[in-house]
């Protein structure tokens, strides 16, 4: 692969909070996967870590996507690292430089119970 995208070197399934009728009357809310993206999964700079904790974020990695990516604040991003062990994000937010070659997701990782 050439290009930008040749470093999004692991695919992510992104789920999504998603509210249907409960047939009751009322409202059921479920995450359900929308989509899989290609994505490069990076620990934030000293700065960025910096200011996380100064502000009271959970900022603990960054996911770095194509700007057309279809990931929003409140998804969850699943997949495996590079040793093929589950991981999964809770996406904070997601910018983009002022020229879009990228989108930039701030999310905090999601340990297990146990973990």
């Amino acid at each position: 692969m050439s290009g930008p995208g040749r470093h999004l070197n692991r695919v992510l399934e992104v789920w999504r909070h998603t509210t249907t009728p409960d047939g009751a009357g009322g409202q059921t809310t479920l995450l359900v996967q929308q989509d899989s993206v290609r994505a490069k999964v990076d620990q934030p700079s000293a700065s960025e870590r910096l200011v996380a904790a100064q502000t009271g974020s959970r900022h603990s990695h960054d996911v770095y996507l194509r700007p057309a990516a279809n990931v929003k604040r409140g998804d969850e991003l699943r997949g495996t690292d590079g040793l093929g062990q589950a991981q999964a994000f809770r996406v904070l937010s997601v910018v983009q430089p002022s020229r879009p070659v990228y989108s930039k997701a701030l999310v905090e990782l999601i340990q297990s119970e146990g973990a």
